[in-house]
């Protein structure tokens, strides 16, 4: 049984929080304790002040800010037609260090064009371009009447029978429905001049073995009405050849030369075609059902068909944004391995010379198919089962893989991938089903845009942390040199759970709406076992932890030395922490670039919302007749204010101090 990954943000959050955890009830009971030994206070005042601190410094809007986070990230991911379907997805995308991308419609537009068919002799350009009928034929340059010659028409004839898809509408321009290969062969076959109806009605089908991945070839049972049975076949060129005894020639069979077909197969992928085979065997009259073993050999090989499947433009510029973040890009087709290499090249894949081939892969054990993985981008021929030992071989290495899919033998792979990509257009149930995250529209660019928006996403909750941990701290931190001095409580706690609630539904999560920072795309993906507190970001908790500390205590000691009362000192103090929040937030919102410019004020219009509405808070808190009869508060006149804003300035000038310091120290 596959077992999926937890991702990285929960394994970070749960060890943050039981650390922190322990760290607040130590400190709680360390407190405690010196109150009560040191101090002789009363044991049940010291109580009240150890579950203070526990509320201050306990960030109990943390979960809620994660959560809705992570579900702004979805919003935005699905606005960029990445559905996500597990929510730690979002976060885990920006974690992503190697996408296996599909080739086949992720990679490429799937709007496949048949532009050559080679039989035993000839060598035949074909025209028209995507699923028109419209469009020739030529042989060395010129014009060819396809009646003219047969052993097209017979090649174009088994891949219209040796078929599974359809076409509706009206016949200047139908519908395909079905694989666009196939349909791809119905358009070769209606260029030609076949009637689909007709030669359906004319040679019905019997029997059919269905494409099987493993044995790479598609086989179809036909009569003709005139007691001939006969049976088509379409697949690998390698496979199909290995199945040969003859090649058709001018309606008759002669020996064929199977080093001649697989060069001529080379020259096809080498012009990044995707290469099928067709042959064509008798069958004992009456015959009725079709057994693998009817298909074991002696068949005569009609010839090869080339089919274009053109890039997708927006997904070449996509896998060069993921190699400047740092992201390696993989193909994984089913293809040839030289078509798989010439498409590759156009993507800027792999490293020009190495493709891995599905047997290859087989005939690896685990230790060499890490190193391959880890060192091949370019994998041709391969299997779902493939997917799910590459997926292994290369989390083994320490990557943080996503595995987009979307066949029932997919499921496996993209429920053990740390992110599993299913296709919402062309995927199955079972494949989306395994999937964390759905592409509404297949394309290799929504993988790169929600990469860009998991880095966001990571990014906001780090500058929530930032935010939070700092004041929690601080408020935590004034309790607790209150103790140490023998001083009032300057913040009582109910007055603790005011400040954490206001500032967590209104600052903090002003955070989660903040847009990517510049050059989000142009880093290197985060270690998977960095710590979710990096050094820099305890460095700046700290920092910013002294600054409010200092600030709100001095404040509070101005104020009680100047012959305030406790509650007009406390509501000084309760005032002036959440001022000191606001000028702190505006500084968050970039981790380096500086609050104080255009860059840093503008934008993010939450953040001006959000400190409206605590500041309309706070004059509630102030002004009200209620809540200063439930939080002990009293009215401030304009002197305080005065105080409280600039030493807001203060505190805003000293980190954006610090964060120049750390500029200069980067880029002397």
């Amino acid at each position: 049984e596959v077992q999926p990954l937890t991702t990285p943000l929960l394994r970070q959050m749960a060890v943050f929080g039981r650390r922190l955890a322990g760290t607040i009830l130590l400190l709680a009971g360390a407190t405690l304790w010196f109150g009560v030994r040191r101090h002789g206070y009363d044991p049940a005042e010291m109580f009240m002040a150890a579950v203070g601190l526990a509320v201050a410094a306990i960030p109990e809007g943390l979960p809620a800010i994660l959560t809705i986070t992570l579900a702004i990230g979805v919003q935005r991911m699905a606005r960029r037609n990445a559905i996500i379907r597990r929510l730690p997805a979002v976060e885990t995308l920006g974690a992503v260090t190697v996408i296996c991308s599909d080739k086949t419609g992720t990679l490429t537009r799937n709007e496949m064009t048949v532009q050559v068919v080679v039989t035993a002799d000839d060598r035949y350009q074909v025209g028209g371009v995507g699923y028109e009928p419209r469009g020739g034929f030529s042989r060395a340059g010129r014009t060819l009447d396809p009646a003219a010659a047969p052993d097209l028409l017979e090649l174009a004839r088994a891949a219209l029978l040796c078929n599974d898809a359809t076409l509706h509408g009206p016949p200047a321009s139908p519908t395909p429905l079905g694989d666009p290969m196939e349909a791809a062969l119905l358009f070769l076959a209606a260029k030609a001049g076949l009637s689909a109806d007709y030669e359906r009605e004319a040679r019905p089908r019997i029997d059919v073995i269905p494409f099987d991945p493993r044995e790479r070839f598609m086989a179809t049972l036909h009569h003709d009405h005139a007691g001939h049975t006969f049976l088509y076949i379409k697949g690998a060129p390698e496979r199909i050849l290995k199945l040969c005894a003859t090649e058709r020639w001018g309606g008759r069979d002669r020996p064929i030369d199977p080093r001649r077909w697989r060069e001529r197969t080379e020259t096809l992928a080498r012009d990044g075609l995707r290469v099928l085979a067709f042959a064509f065997k008798p069958a004992t009259e009456g015959r009725q059902a079709l057994r693998f073993e009817d298909v074991q050999g002696g068949l005569s090989l009609l010839g090869l068909v080339g089919l274009l499947d053109p890039p997708r433009p927006e997904a070449v510029v996509a896998v060069g944004r993921c190699r400047e973040a740092g992201v390696r890009v993989k193909m994984i087709t089913g293809d040839h391995a030289a078509t798989a290499h010439a498409i590759a090249a156009r993507f800027g894949i792999g490293d020009g010379e190495d493709v891995l081939t599905g047997p290859q892969i087989e005939a690896l054990d685990d230790a060499g198919l890490e190193s391959a993985a880890e060192r091949i981008d370019v994998f041709a021929r391969a299997a779902p089962e493939h997917k799910l030992r590459l997926v292994e071989a290369l989390q083994r290495r320490g990557a943080v893989v996503a595995m987009t899919g979307d066949g029932v033998n997919d499921a496996p792979a993209l429920k053990r991938a740390d992110v599993g990509i299913a296709m919402g257009c062309k995927g199955t149930e079972a494949a989306k089903e395994a999937a964390e995250v759905v592409l509404a529209d297949d394309n290799f660019a929504s993988i790169a845009n929600a990469v860009e928006e998991g880095r966001t996403v990571y990014d906001n909750i780090r500058k929530a942390i930032l935010f939070i941990l700092p004041t929690n701290v601080a408020q935590a931190t004034v309790i607790v040199a209150a103790v140490l001095l023998g001083r009032a409580l300057p913040i009582t706690p109910v007055q603790i759970l005011w400040i954490n609630m206001i500032t967590a539904v209104t600052l903090a999560l002003a955070l989660a709406f903040e847009p990517p920072e510049d050059g989000i795309m142009r880093r290197a993906p985060r270690t998977p076992g960095e710590p979710l507190l990096s050094g820099f970001l305890l460095w700046r908790i700290t920092f910013v932890s002294v600054v409010l500390v200092t600030a709100t205590f001095g404040l509070f000691l101005w104020e009680r030395n100047t012959g305030a009362e406790l509650d007009s000192a406390r509501t000084v103090a309760v005032n002036a922490l959440v001022v000191f929040e606001v000028f702190y937030l505006l500084s968050t919102r970039h981790f380096q670039h500086a609050a104080l410019s255009r860059r840093g004020l503008a934008g993010g219009r939450y953040v001006w919302l959000a400190i409206a509405a605590v500041l309309g808070l706070q004059f509630l808190f102030t002004y009200t007749p209620t809540l200063q009869e439930l939080f002990d508060s009293t009215a401030l006149d304009a002197e305080h204010w005065v105080r409280i804003v600039l030493t807001g300035c203060v505190v805003l000038a000293l980190v954006e101090f610090e964060k120049w310091l750390l500029r200069s120290r980067r880029h002397p």
